[in-house]
């Protein structure tokens, strides 16, 4: 699995690099140029922009499902600004410090590195006239975001300052942050805001938590932005399908990793087995997240399954249809016990330059209402911690970790 993450990683930064400058793929058809072009995931103020060693999406979540012994598919790609890491990081010190000895049993491989290996990818796309030691931040919306603890949990891990927008100014095309001793100027900003809001010159002008003038300074090479503008257009459902045909246009190689099977309701044949067949589909907003915007058929209602026809046949284009899979189940702490529930796995990538890691982990996440198949947290869904048990060698020390017949969200 790990070699096709890696795989599919390098497909979809080649492919925003792409998509952003020569438009190879869309002029050898083998991704339609509207679906990319007129999509409101496209920057097209990142046309003509190369981002420092050419790397895009520098952390990338990958959602991976299981459905059977040796059956895995990849369910979604997140290149713009995947969360849920500081989850893994709690889960397994959750796990050491309330079940010692079964974590002393067994080699598992520590995932508590990850704060130091991203500051480590984040300071190999600094500009070169960083230096040794560049300035990272971390650009935070502020905390009435739902992530803005994983934002200031990884700041602290990785010893370097949570900012607002308030915090930073630009001057000169460059990026600088307000401190006690004075303007400092700043190199890499690990960015958790979306695009729209990141530059109020660039993009929405009404946005109160962005940088003005930052745009400015990335494009004039003065200041790495991790994950880089316009990303998002690599992980649009519509754009999914079309994952293992940038593994075979960039690399020449056949894809390791399956996708689901996926129909997209603007082609006129996809849409009507999708109109006829809802019953047995999970149909999905091409850019939602979270799990809204979206109808699993077998559990529908028959009035929301006539709904989703209706936005169907309205704007046909905004929706896809999978088939429903048999998730694979873990045993987990519910009221009522101990009893399965549905799971899927995010592993985490870094990219920085020549170097691609995987962290030997991730995060499950758990569809806690029996019978669900939606595991995000914001419908409801928890997570547990995962294990990658080593042949040889020590494995994790005694302070947390957990199998997947635990749930820290029980």
């Amino acid at each position: 699995m790990a070699t096709g993450l890696r795989q599919r990683v390098r497909a979809l930064n080649a492919f925003l690099g792409d998509v952003y400058g020569k438009q190879e793929i869309l002029r050898a058809g083998r991704v339609p140029t509207a679906l990319v072009l007129e999509n409101e995931g496209y920057r097209a103020e990142m046309v003509g922009v190369a981002p420092p060693g050419g790397v895009y999406t520098h952390v990338a979540g990958i959602d991976m499902v299981r459905t059977g012994p040796d059956e895995f598919y990849v369910l979604e790609d997140n290149c713009r600004t995947p969360s849920g890491v500081s989850y893994m990081l709690e889960n397994r010190e959750a796990m050491l410090r309330l079940f010692p000895r079964l974590c002393a049993r067994h080699r598992i491989a520590p995932v508590g590195r990850y704060p130091e290996e991203l500051l480590e990818t984040l300071k190999a796309v600094a500009p070169p006239r960083a230096g040794a030691d560049p300035c990272v931040v971390v650009l935070t919306p502020g905390p009435y975001n739902s992530a803005y603890y994983e934002h200031c949990f990884l700041a602290d891990e990785m010893g370097i300052e949570v900012v607002e927008g308030a915090d930073l100014g630009v001057e000169n095309d460059v990026v600088f942050m307000r401190t006690t001793a004075g303007p400092k100027r700043v190199d890499v900003i690990y960015r958790r805001i979306d695009d729209e809001f990141l530059d109020p010159t660039v993009f929405r002008a009404d946005s109160m938590v962005g940088v003005p003038g930052l745009m400015a300074a990335y494009r004039a090479g003065n200041v790495a932005l991790a994950n880089a503008p316009g990303a998002g257009i690599a992980d649009d459902k519509a754009i999914y399908p079309y994952v293992p045909e940038m593994v075979r246009f960039y690399l020449g190689e056949e894809p390791l990793l399956a996708n689901v099977p996926t129909f997209l309701c603007e082609r006129e044949e996809d849409r009507k087995y999708v109109l006829g067949n809802l019953d047995k589909l999970v149909v999905k907003l091409a850019k939602g997240s979270g799990g809204y915007g979206m109808m699993i058929g077998p559990h529908a209602t028959w009035d929301l399954r006539e709904e989703f026809r209706t936005r169907i046949l309205a704007k046909p284009g905004d929706y896809i249809a999978q088939p429903t899979l048999a998730l694979s189940t873990c045993p987990t702490v519910v009221d009522q016990g101990i009893a399965p529930r549905h799971v899927d796995l995010r592993p985490f990538i870094l990219s920085g330059g020549k170097e691609i890691r995987i962290v030997p982990g991730g995060l499950t996440r758990v569809a806690i209402r029996e019978g669900s198949l939606v595991v995000n947290s914001s419908q409801g869904g928890g997570t547990k911690d995962t294990w990658i048990l080593e042949d040889e060698g020590p494995g994790e020390e005694p302070q947390p970790a957990q199998s997947q017949s635990q749930t820290a969200a029980g």
